[in-house]
């Protein structure tokens, strides 16, 4: 009974975080606006040749399945506790004096370290997910800061970009992520969990073109080609090269 009585209370404080969070701050807004990505299956222009690989090894942050963020002994951040997560290697990412971090209960945050102000919480997840039956909103895929636009995908079907200032969404895909992703000057490239590999446009969320893949895993970047497992294909184009 106890345990029931448990599991029933932890889907109530998700559900409220689609409205108010009343632990965290900010007021919960639906984040997509359409579930249907506009394809436009155009070329990308003036990709690079290639890119620099992101550096967050200085980054003296940890996380833990429980959402719990330290420095060292010391805790900065206390998210919501979850027994419903998946495995990964995720740690936050330092940027400009912040803490960015993504959760297992598919919320990101904004932190300020020196007193564990929280600046801004985004949610990136569908929320129907909350009520459809999906269980997994994790964010996984570490997150990449570029031009104070913060890119970050998660398990429950998102892939967002959001303002790095104040976490307002530009845009956000209906796709779901488990993988790091790139993430150009003017495109970023994404292996989705429904199979394919995504180029989208960075400034509208646009999907330049998008290639079925055989296997699900992290690309690269060299060259202008792009490299899923064993299959390579076009920066530019999606086109299969072998």
């Amino acid at each position: 009974m106890r345990k029931y009585i448990f599991l029933a209370s932890a889907l109530a404080a998700l559900a409220a975080c689609d409205k108010h969070d009343p632990i965290l701050p900010g007021t919960r807004n639906e984040i997509f606006t359409s579930n249907a990505p506009n394809i436009l299956n155009t070329a990308i222009k003036n990709l690079p040749q290639n890119i620099a690989v992101t550096d967050n090894g200085t980054c003296p942050y940890t996380q833990d399945a429980s959402n719990i963020i330290r420095n060292g002994d010391k805790k900065i951040f206390t998210g919501f506790p979850t027994s419903n997560s998946v495995k990964s290697n995720q740690k936050p990412v330092c940027h400009g004096g912040y803490v960015y971090a993504g959760l297992t209960t598919g919320e990101m945050v904004k932190i300020n370290p020196q007193n564990r102000q929280i600046m801004w919480i985004a949610d990136i997840y569908k929320s129907s997910n909350l009520t459809g039956g999906a269980s997994m909103l994790d964010i996984v895929a570490p997150i990449i800061i570029q031009k104070n636009a913060v890119y970050v995908g998660g398990l429950g079907d998102a892939f967002c970009r959001v303002s790095a200032t104040g976490g307002n969404k530009k845009w956000c895909l209906d796709i779901g992520v488990s993988y790091p992703f790139i993430v150009t000057d003017d495109a970023s490239f994404v292996v989705a969990n429904d199979g394919n590999l995504y180029a989208i446009r960075n400034e509208d969320g646009a999907v330049y073109w998008r290639t079925n893949i055989k296997d699900i895993v992290a690309p690269t970047y060299e060259n202008k080609i792009i490299s899923v497992g064993k299959e390579q294909f076009d920066a530019s184009t999606g086109d299969k090269i072998k």
